[in-house]
Order: structure tokens, then C-alpha cells, then sequence
């Protein structure tokens, strides 16, 4: 331990200090911090409330990210198990942690090996490896094998010497391979880091040209430069990332209900957009049970071949998943039926039970009791390749009335069944698979199985294309070969995880959006390289680490809520991203209109942050939690942009015109003035908000009703027109006000009929 020779775990996830920094060092929140600091230092404290959707929007996207790092870091915790070593010749156990280099381990069945280490002595061991490999069956381990991090032991026992430990064991160098954690793409993202990139270029400069002209309009230099943020703030759509934030948050409580844990907000989005779905077979279209699913006896079978069965499954006091599921189909025979017994050897590839009134029965592989039968040699040969088309494993069932020995099966042996097994499917999974069919998205099936068992089960559950194909034919090179060769067949087994990875990339580098669903480490490069990854609640600690979301109960059919949950969210936020654009492009007409006519900037921040949250980010909240079933299209950005444009130009010219107009009346004092430009403003805006959800709604008449109780409750109170810095103007000008927004209205609803404004679109 002090040689640093200890089973050190691997962190799951980011680290604490990267999701900090990934959510709070962003362009935005550089330039919005500086404009607080600034307000704080020149203004009063009204004029800096737009800091609290600064600190809103850090602390909604940390807290999620953070919240779904512990528990991860729990999952690790609670599925850690404790290991029994050899220590000064004393049985102890240990937790993961406290396993040193050289440790003697001890085996036995449910035993999980949390490091690498090579076998010693094994009795019948018997190991899982599907994780690693992705394949099914139990590998039979003996003395100089290698047993890695992450099998578990399905049957026997063994010692064994622990020969890596921690990051130099093969489950940890799979991470470390795909390490490279970074925040997974998202078009939302991407798309909105474009625009406000592109924005930063216009705001900046129009900034300090806006600053410029303050100070030649107003009277002092503190409110030259209160009005320069205003104007700067008004033109960033700081709202909107907020909003997005709180919008995806609530969608990850939505599906937080359904045990669904998303580690990274866009996680749903990439889900909805995906078009391709890589999964596993194993674990993921099947239990981790078998079941016996075909009992076929000969026409002449031997009485009490049931009861033979019954007592072969209970020979073993730590019996494998094939014994479990013959217990479940098959009763005990009474005490006294059996006078001795073969217990079974993986070596061997049987076992056997002497009935009392004399006679045999051999339970074991078709290639072992087939072999002693040369009678229904063919017969066993197409009954064992019908099985494997079905997916099963076959065991065969003779009896003999010559003695069995350990050492050889006798010649005489009699065939009396046949018996498949195969682990059956998870519940659901037919349904879930015939949504994505439905819903244009293709499923391909990437195992480490058998071909014909992994075309088989896929076939089974509703897979289409299900073709048996050997990931060992793939070509080992260039996307369009791989991308060809898998268009074949949508079930490919013998699949190595590098071949995962490839697949994966093949296929996003012929424009596909790819998701991928697996749970061992041999699918943690493939999970970290495809757009989304998923991983099943019970897999491998190093596949949770891996995934940006997680399957809590392993339930296969939970996917499609969560396609619906990201098609509504993405819908929702395009919708809202429109009234937020909207915001931004009057801002700026606004500031170009007073650089170029040398006025005053009709608002302060207080007044803006009054106007973006009745028209902007109080509506567009209620509108990103609306129902909305509409397929993802590309372009979102590109639409909100064609909205937003002559949204913004018909609200800034109407709040000028309505500023303006009475700014030259000498019986108008300046704070009436920006009072009447508030109003205007925010009667334009909800007439924006009604354009967004046509025919109109019953929950959209109230809440248009609702902010517009909100903004006579501001007026009428003293201590709201105090705060927001508002004086009520004399009647007629209210009147004018009504009649300007009235007039914008009108050439909204133009604009709507002739499809240039409103969402049509969707």
C-alpha cells in the first residue's frame, strides 16, 4: 500500500473541478458578470437584478451535473463488493480499496473480481466474462488462466493471485483509452454558442459605440454608463440560456421519476435526435436468467425422466444459472429416489444420478451424452442446429442401465430429451423496439455471442434485418467499407470493442446521430464515442462512468419516454427561443436607432428586466413546459432567426415611435417618457407571445391575462412603480400608447396570416 501497489478505484465521471469550470467560465458569464460589477459600482440595486439569471443559470446546470455525479459515485459504492484473500494464512474479507498486488483471492459462485489476476487452482470454475467480452456462455477457467476485472463467477470455486490492480487492470485501461471526458455534443448547444459568439461580435462594439453617445446625451457620466448597460444587457439573451437550463432540469426530474439518471442536461436531446440505436444482446434484449424454453422427449422415453431431471438440477450446493432455471421447470423427486450421483465437471461436460431401482441418467452438452448414441447422431445434429437458430442452448438427457464412472460416459447411452434453454427477454423490449421502428430509427444489434444466437434472440424481439453476420468478417478499415458491410445485417456478433467503436464512428461519419445502449466494459469505447451514451443501472461501474445517461431499474422500454421527454424539450425551447431573439433583435435596433439619432436610451435595466420577464421569460417558461409531440428538425436556430428578425423590428420601431412621441411634449417629464417605451414594449411582446401558439389556447388566454394583472398590480402599488422606476402618465397618453400597440398588433397579425411569423413551421 505504501508503494502505491492498491486497488486504487477509477473516479467515476468528470471531475468536481471541470464541471465547475465547464458551467461557470463561459463567454456570457464573463461578459454579464462585468456588466453587474459595473451596475453595482454606478447604480442603484434595481438596476442590477439581471445578475440573479446569471446566477440562476450557473447554479441550475452545476447543481444537475453535480447531483448526478453522487450518484453515480453511490451506484459505485452500493455495488461494491467485499473479496475474501489469503492473509498470514487467515480467511479475511476486503473491501475493493484494500486489495493489494499478490493478494490470494478466493472464488466461488456470485463472486465478482474486482481486479485482474491469474488462477491458481480451480475446481470447476466456471466464469462470466459478458461484460468484458459479450459473450454469454461461462468460460471454463483453469490453473494459469486469467480471470480481468469485471467476470463473475457463475459456478466452482478457485484461488487465484491478483496480478493488476486499479488503473493498470484491463477494465481501466478500456477507460482510459476513451477518457478524454468532454461535455457531449448537443445541436442546441452548439447552435446557441454560435449565436452568441456571433452576437458578442456585434454587442461589443455596439456597446462602446452606444457608451460613446450616452455621454454626449445624458446629464451625468453614471447614468451615461447605466444606460450603456441597459442597452448592452437588453441585446444579450441571457434569459434564454437560463430558461434552456431550467427547461432540460425539469425534463431530468421528469425522467429522474421513471429511473432514468441523466449526468448531462443535453442528454435527451442527442436521444431524440438519434437515428441509429446500438445495443447489446446480452443484458439488454435479454435477462440475465435462463429459462427452459423447449422440452422435446422421445417417442419411447424411460418413465421418470422428469424426476431424473429434478434431481440432476439440485446435485450442486452452488448451482449455475443452467441448474437454477432446471430447478424452476422440474419438481425434486421424493427422499429416497437417488442411491448415487456424478456430480457435474466442467471438465467432463456432464453429470449423472443413479435412480434407485437401477437405471442412470446422464444430463449434459449434445456433443458429449450425442456422442455415445451414434444411433440418433443425425437426429441430435438437426435438432442441435434448429436450437441454435432459435438462440438456444441444447442439453440432452440419456439414460443407461450400464454403470457410469467418473471417468467415461458408457457406449450404450439412450437419448430420451431434448431440452433448450435460452435467457429470455427483458419485458418490453418488442414494444420499445417496434416505437423506434415506427419512429425511423434503426437498431443494430453489436454482441460478443455466437452469430446465429445474437440473429436469433434480435429476431425474436422484433429486430429488423436480423441476419446472422461475424463482426470478424468486418473490414478492418475506412468508414465506407464499414458503414457498407454493416448495412448488410443489423445483428453482427463476435463483436470486439474497438469493432463497437468503429461501427460507431463509421456511422456518425456518414451522418447519422448514433445512440448507444450497452452495460460492460467491453462497450464503454463505443458508449463514450457515440453522440449518446447509455448504460443499464447494474452494468459495469466503468460503463456507468462512460454513459451520459443511465437505465436505474435496466429497464429497456424506459428509452421511449425519454425520446419524448427530448422531443418536447427541443420543441419547446425553439418555441420560446423566438421570444428571446425577438428581445435581442429589438435591443439592438434600439441602440442602433439612438447611436444614430443621438437620443438617450429610453430605458434603465430595471425597466428591461420588468419587460423580458412579463413578455419573455415568465411566458416562455409556461410555453417550454406545453405539451409538444413534434419530430426534431434540423434548423431550429434558422427559424427562430426568420421569427425573430421582424418580431424585434416591429417592437423596437413601436416602442421608438411611442417614446418618442411623447419625449418632445415639454408637459412630460423623462421618467414618464421610458414609463410610456415599458409599456409599449411589453404590450408588443405579449401580442408576440399570443403570434407563438395559434389557434390560441385556453392556457394561453390566461396567461396573457395573468401578465397583464401582473403589470397593473406593478402600477398600482408604490412600492412597484418605486422599484421598477415608473411614472404613470396622464390618461391620453395611455390612450396613445394603446393606439401604438394596437397599430403593431395589427402588422403582427399580417405577418402571422401570411406564415412569416407565428409556429407554422412545427
Amino acid at each position: 500500500m505504501a508503494s502505491g501497489r492498491v486497488n486504487v478505484p477509477v473516479a467515476s465521471g468528470r471531475r468536481y473541478r471541470d464541471i465547475v469550470r465547464d458551467n461557470v467560465l463561459t463567454p456570457v458569464n464573463a461578459l454579464l458578470a462585468g456588466l453587474l460589477a459595473v451596475s453595482l459600482l454606478v447604480g442603484p440595486l434595481q438596476d442590477a437584478t439581471f445578475g440573479a439569471i446569471l446566477i440562476l443559470n450557473i447554479l441550475i446546470s452545476l447543481v444537475q451535473e453535480l447531483r448526478a455525479k453522487r450518484t453515480l459515485d453511490r451506484l459505485a459504492i452500493v455495488a461494491a463488493t467485499t473479496t475474501r484473500v489469503l492473509r498470514d494464512g487467515q480467511r479475511i474479507s476486503v473491501a475493493p480499496d484494500r486489495i493489494v498486488l499478490d493478494d490470494l483471492v478466493e472464488l466461488s459462485r456470485g463472486d465478482q473480481a474486482v481486479v485482474d489476476m491469474r488462477v491458481l487452482e480451480a475446481g470447476s470454475l466456471e466464469v462470466d466474462e459478458s461484460l468484458i467480452t459479450g459473450e454469454a456462455r461461462p468460460v471454463l477457467k483453469h490453473a494459469g488462466d486469467t480471470v480481468l476485472a469485471g467476470s463473475s463467477v457463475w459456478a466452482g470455486t478457485g484461488w487465484c493471485r491478483v496480478t493488476a490492480v486499479g488503473s493498470l487492470c484491463y477494465a481501466s485501461g478500456v477507460v482510459a483509452r476513451a477518457r478524454g471526458r468532454h461535455l457531449m455534443g448537443s445541436t442546441l448547444r452548439a447552435e446557441l454558442n454560435r449565436l452568441l459568439l456571433g452576437l458578442l461580435w456585434v454587442v461589443l462594439p455596439l456597446a462602446g459605440l452606444l457608451l460613446y453617445s450616452e455621454l454626449h446625451t445624458r446629464q451625468t457620466r453614471d447614468e451615461a454608463i447605466r444606460g450603456a448597460v441597459a442597452g448592452t444587457v437588453a441585446m444579450v439573451p441571457e434569459g434564454l440560456i437560463l430558461l434552456t437550463s431550467m427547461t432540460f432540469a425539469v425534463g431530468v426530474l421528469r425522467l429522474s421519476r421513471r429511473r432514468v439518471l441523466v449526468q448531462e442536461l443535453p442528454a435527451m436531446e442527442m436521444l431524440a435526435r438519434a437515428d441509429v440505436l446500438c445495443i447489446d444482446k446480452t443484458g439488454t434484449l435479454t435477462q440475465d436468467t435462463m429459462a427452459v424454453t423447449t422440452l422435446a422427449c422421445s417417442p419411447t422415453a424411460t418413465p421418470g425422466m422428469e424426476a431424473a431431471l429434478g434431481m440432476l438440477a439440485r446435485l450442486e450446493a452452488q448451482p449455475n444459472a443452467t441448474m437454477l432455471a432446471l430447478q424452476k421447470r422440474f419438481a425434486p423427486p421424493p427422499p429416497g429416489w437417488m442411491a448415487d450421483a456424478v456430480p457435474f465437471s466442467s471438465q467432463r461436460g456432464w453429470s449423472a444420478v443413479l435412480e434407485s431401482g437401477g437405471r442412470w441418467w446422464v444430463l449434459g452438452g449434445a456433443d458429449t451424452v450425442g456422442a455415445g448414441n451414434p444411433d440418433g447422431a443425425g437426429e441430435l445434429a438437426a435438432l442441435g442446429a434448429e436450437r441454435m437458430e432459435r438462440g438456444e442452448r441444447l442439453l440432452m438427457l440419456a439414460s443407461t442401465a450400464t454403470g457410469v464412472t467418473p471417468g467415461a460416459l458408457p457406449g450404450d447411452l439412450r437419448v430420451e430429451a431434448a431440452l433448450g434453454l435460452t435467457q429470455p427477454l427483458r419485458s418490453g423490449v418488442s414494444t420499445t423496439l417496434r416505437y423506434f421502428a415506427e419512429q425511423g430509427v434503426e437498431v443494430l444489434v453489436l454482441s460478443g455471442d455466437s452469430p446465429r444466437t445474437v440473429a436469433a434472440v434480435a429476431a425474436a424481439a422484433g429486430v429488423r434485418r436480423a441476419r446472422p453476420a461475424d463482426a470478424r468478417d468486418l473490414p478492418g478499415a475506412g468508414a465506407d467499407a464499414l458503414d457498407a458491410a454493416i448495412g448488410q445485417s443489423a445483428t453482427w456478433g463476435r463483436v470486439q470493442p474497438e469493432q463497437k467503436q468503429a461501427v460507431v464512428e463509421a456511422l456518425q461519419a456518414h451522418g447519422h446521430t448514433v445512440a448507444m445502449l450497452g452495460d460492460g466494459v467491453n462497450d464503454v469505447l463505443a458508449l463514450r464515442s457515440a453522440d449518446i451514451g447509455i448504460a443499464m443501472g447494474t452494468g459495469s461501474a466503468a460503463a456507468r462512468a462512460a454513459a451520459r445517461a443511465i437505465l436505474l431499474d435496466d429497464d429497456f422500454g424506459r428509452l421511449p419516454s425519454v425520446v419524448a421527454e427530448g422531443r418536447r424539450l427541443i420543441g419547446n425551447v425553439e418555441r420560446v427561443s423566438k421570444l428571446f431573439l425577438s428581445k435581442t433583435a429589438y435591443a439592438v435596433l434600439l441602440a442602433l436607432l439612438v447611436v444614430v439619432l443621438r437620443l438617450p436610451f429610453p430605458f434603465w435595466s430595471r425597466h428591461l428586466t420588468l419587460v423580458a420577464g412579463l413578455t419573455v421569460g415568465i411566458p416562455g417558461f409556461f410555453l417550454a413546459l406545453a405539451p409538444n409531440a413534434s419530430r426534431v428538425l434540423s434548423g431550429s436556430l434558422r427559424r427562430a432567426i426568420r421569427f425573430a428578425i421582424p418580431a424585434g423590428i416591429i417592437a423596437g420601431a413601436a416602442t421608438l415611435v411611442g417614446y418618442h412621441m411623447v419625449d418632445a411634449l415639454p408637459s412630460v417629464a423623462f421618467g414618464e417618457a421610458q414609463t410610456v417605451a415599458t409599456l409599449t414594449l411589453i404590450g408588443v411582446g405579449l401580442w408576440l407571445v399570443s403570434a407563438l401558439r395559434r389557434p390560441l389556447a385556453r392556457g394561453t388566454v390566461a396567461l396573457l391575462a395573468a401578465m397583464v394583472m401582473a403589470l397593473l398590480a406593478v402600477l398600482s402599488v408604490p412600492l412597484g412603480r418605486s422599484y421598477f422606476g415608473l411614472d404613470i402618465p396622464p390618461a391620453s397618453i395611455c390612450l396613445a400608447v394603446i393606439g401604438v400597440v394596437a397599430c403593431a398588433g395589427a402588422l403582427i397579425e399580417a405577418l402571422v396570416r401570411l406564415r412569416v411569423l407565428g409556429s407554422a413551421e412545427r
